[in-house]
Formats: C-alpha cells, structure tokens, sequence
C-alpha cells in the first residue's frame, strides 16, 4: 500500500493511494502519517475520495521528525567518485575511499520539503549545489540492539529522499552536517510505501536532472544492506516509529562528472522508484 499526506479543499489529511497512482481516498482514524507507525493495524480508508491531480502533495511525513540519519558513500561506484572528485574531507580520504563501517550522518528535519516544492539556491552561501536520489527507511517498530535477523520486523516501508548537498559548505567544514541541512535540503516523498511494495534484491532508484538520466542503481548494489545499517544504528541508539534513514546515493551525482554538473536555478530534479512512485523538484 502507498500513502500520502494532501492538502484538499483548505484541510490537510493522510490517504491511500490507488494503484494507478490515480486517485487518494482519506482515512478515518489517522490524524497523520505518523499514526500510521506508531499504532500499525487495519487501515480504514472509506473516507473521501478525490483525484490526485486535485490535490496538493506534502512531504508525506509531517514535522516533527525526530531525526534523519543518512549513509555516507554506500555504493562503490559512488565512493570511488566522491574520492576522485575531490571533496571527501573524510578523515580517512582516499585511503579509505570504500569503507570499511557505515558512515553515519544525521540532516536537521526541517530541511525537509515535499513533492513539487522548490529547492531554495544557498545564494551568498554556496555555489556548488548537487543532488542525491536515496531510498529512506520508515522504521515502524522501534527498538535498541536490533539483530540484523530481526532488523526487516522493524521497518515499516520506504520513501525517497533527494539529500541535496552544498559541495564547498560540506568540503569547507570537513564534516557534513551544515552542507546538507540547510533549509529545502531533504525533498521527501511522494509517498510512504509499506515494505511489500519495494523489492530490495531487484529493485532500485533512479534520478534525472532536466530529463537526462544521472543515476540509475539497484539496491543489492548498496555496500551496507539495510539490515546491516539497522543494526549499526540501533547499536546503541534506540530507534522510534518514525525514524528515517537515507541509505546512501549512488553514482551520478553532480561532482562525479569533469567537470562537475552541478545545479542551477531552474533546473527539474526527479527521482523514482518502483513501488514507490516519482518524487520531483525544481530549484529556485
């Protein structure tokens, strides 16, 4: 099942989306798209039904988030450019240009946006803006000390998440934190999907930035599973309904073409993946 958070008629509700991607139908019982992994049950959807055209998308998980946690260099193609490109200031650069453990980061989440909405150019602040197509976990049930064995109890589904990137703020600061939070940083959406929806062995992601194809990975590709990045996490931090993690982009991104591609004004970045459906932003 996929989900959504719309704005209809002046009023703000949570659907489910039929499978055509056509139409939304509101649910009775859920305030927002959170109660949906808080309280996992029934799904009474026999409320309103409307057009997805009539509608407005949000990003389908409302503030407050309480946290984003992202996965630094998880494809080997995409490590192996960042490193060439020459803005991993990572402590181990280039000697450790595939990791050996998941780099961890975290982006604030108000810098999240939804479907249709424009990611703001850091004018006066940066100059080298990418982009990043990334497939986010929804846990569902949280826990601590999640075993890679009992990690998939613990999702709920997926979205996708486009972890836009400041490139000279993120080299500058030789860390990651102010170079992807800055407001309109984390587009989201544009809907949650249940994890059936998303084949985690054949399926995978793919962006375009004005049409042109940029990146296109299968998720068994990724360095660190999803599993792997539950257990890592949960280690020693306790993981709630809610949480998202970014699993990582793969190659294509901005800085891995010579000379660097990177965004402008006006430019359409769109993101999808099966299951999931197409998340699409302008810059501005």
């Amino acid at each position: 099942m996929r989900f959504a958070t719309v704005e209809h008629k002046g009023k703000t509700f949570v659907g489910l989306v039929d499978k055509a991607g056509e139409s939304v139908t509101a649910l009775k019982g859920v305030a927002e798209m959170n109660d949906l992994f808080r309280t996992p049950g029934k799904v009474d959807a026999s409320g309103e039904t409307v057009a997805l055209s009539a509608v407005k998308l949000k990003a389908p998980i409302p503030l407050p988030l309480r946290n984003i946690m992202c996965v630094g260099k998880n494809y080997i193609e995409h490590a192996k450019e960042f490193t060439a490109s020459g803005f991993d200031s990572s402590a181990a650069g280039a000697a450790d240009a595939v990791p050996t453990a998941p780099i961890i980061f975290t982006k604030v989440p108000q810098s999240v946006i939804g479907p249709g909405e424009a990611i703001l150019y850091p004018t006066g602040v940066s100059e080298q803006l990418d982009y990043e197509a990334e497939l986010a976990v929804i846990v569902g049930k949280g826990g601590r000390g999640i075993s890679k064995a009992a990690s998939m109890d613990h999702v709920w589904g997926y979205t996708i998440l486009n972890d836009v990137t400041a490139r000279d703020i993120q080299g500058k600061h030789k860390q990651w934190f102010l170079g992807k939070s800055m407001d309109t940083f984390a587009p989201m959406g544009p809907f949650c999907a249940t994890a059936d929806e998303v084949d985690l062995e054949t399926g995978g992601i793919k962006c375009w930035v004005n049409g042109e194809l940029r990146q296109d990975a299968k998720f068994a590709d990724l360095i660190f599973d999803v599993p792997t990045l539950i257990e890592t996490i949960s280690a020693g931090i306790t993981l709630m309904p809610g949480d998202i993690i970014a699993t990582g982009t793969p190659v294509g991104v901005g800085i891995g073409f010579k000379p660097p591609k990177f965004l402008k004004k006006g430019d359409k970045v769109e993101m999808e993946v099966a299951g999931i459906g197409r998340l699409a932003n302008h810059v501005a």
